[in-house]
């Protein structure tokens, strides 16, 4: 009677938090954000291939491929949003919020993919160092920080909350970046004609978007796998849960994300008292508040000994 008393209790509780939980944090705010993004770079990947190749200027066809990674991304991030958007079926009943997970797990593959390439090109300069057409160079590159780094503004307050928007903001702020390191290498080897600038350069730069694409490919890992988000502590919310009026023993503890924005949870809380909406309600308020957790379904059980899921665990 405990279990479906409480479980009826909760979804209304749940509801009720889901209420001003704002979950389409992404799609709503972002939609325009990748439309222009896209549309930008994807112009922008056109006219570097143009100009290098009439340049002759390998550094600008390579950023291209680059950007052209980064057009993949945000059109992949752009549809993850949107598949988080729809609704639940009868055979995908949490809807497509994970594909926002596999988006960002492909997206860090992508950033290390271009890492290699950039890094392939490089050492190859470094043994036939070509004369290249300066001053189209930095035009069109410089014509790519404006364009990159005005895209990951676009994207630049959404990158704490998901993991998506920062792979977007990532890429392209590691844009933006390679772009300001070919304008300056055109530059100073147009002064100098030290040819071998160019291909050091894109060393550094490899180096900066191999950093933030492990970092990318760390946390969706870890998500793809039903970790605890990063910002979450298991035992903080489990010592949340056990200080609750009533509550003897939490087990069965599991957080883990749905998409890259939104946390779940479930527990076992043995409360010898029984529960009421009122305590449902609760802390299913303050799970959202203070975890950031919007989805939790919460088991009461009146003995210890009625459930027991996984009597070895020590969570």
């Amino acid at each position: 009677m405990a279990h479906d008393h409480a479980h009826h209790n909760h979804s209304h509780a749940h509801d009720h938090s889901h209420g001003h939980a704002g979950h389409s944090h992404a799609p709503d705010n972002f939609g325009a954000a990748f439309a222009i993004g896209a549309s930008l770079n994807t112009a922008f990947v056109i006219a570097e291939l143009i100009f290098g190749y009439a340049a002759n200027s390998l550094a600008l066809i390579s950023d291209a491929v680059h950007n052209l990674s980064d057009v993949v991304a945000l059109l992949l991030a752009w549809g993850a949003a949107w598949l988080a958007q729809k609704q639940p079926t009868q055979r995908h009943t949490y809807g497509y919020r994970r594909a926002s997970i596999l988006a960002a797990l492909f997206n860090a593959g992508l950033l290390l993919v271009a890492v290699g390439g950039i890094v392939v090109e490089a050492v190859n300069r470094f043994y036939a160092p070509a004369p290249v057409a300066g001053m189209t160079v930095i035009l069109v590159a410089a014509l790519g920080v404006v364009i990159n780094g005005g895209t990951a503004l676009l994207f630049m307050r959404g990158r704490h909350r998901d993991l998506n928007i920062r792979g977007a903001y990532l890429h392209m702020a590691a844009d933006a970046g390679v772009s300001l390191g070919v304008v300056v290498a055109a530059g100073i080897i147009m002064l100098t004609g030290w040819l071998w600038l160019d291909p050091a350069i894109s060393l550094v730069i490899a180096a900066v978007v191999f950093w933030s694409g492990w970092g990318l490919a760390r946390d969706s890992v870890n998500l793809a796998l039903d970790g605890v988000p990063r910002g979450i502590e298991l035992s903080d919310v489990k010592e949340y849960l056990g200080g609750l009026e009533g509550v003897v023993e939490v087990h069965d503890l599991h957080i883990w994300a749905m998409s890259t924005n939104e946390t779940a949870l479930t527990a076992h809380l043995v409360r010898p008292g029984g529960s009421d909406d009122a305590f449902l309600h609760h802390v299913c308020e303050e799970l959202s508040r203070r975890f950031n957790i919007h989805h939790s379904t919460l088991q009461i059980e009146v003995d210890a000994a009625v459930c027991r899921l996984a009597p070895a665990e020590r969570v």
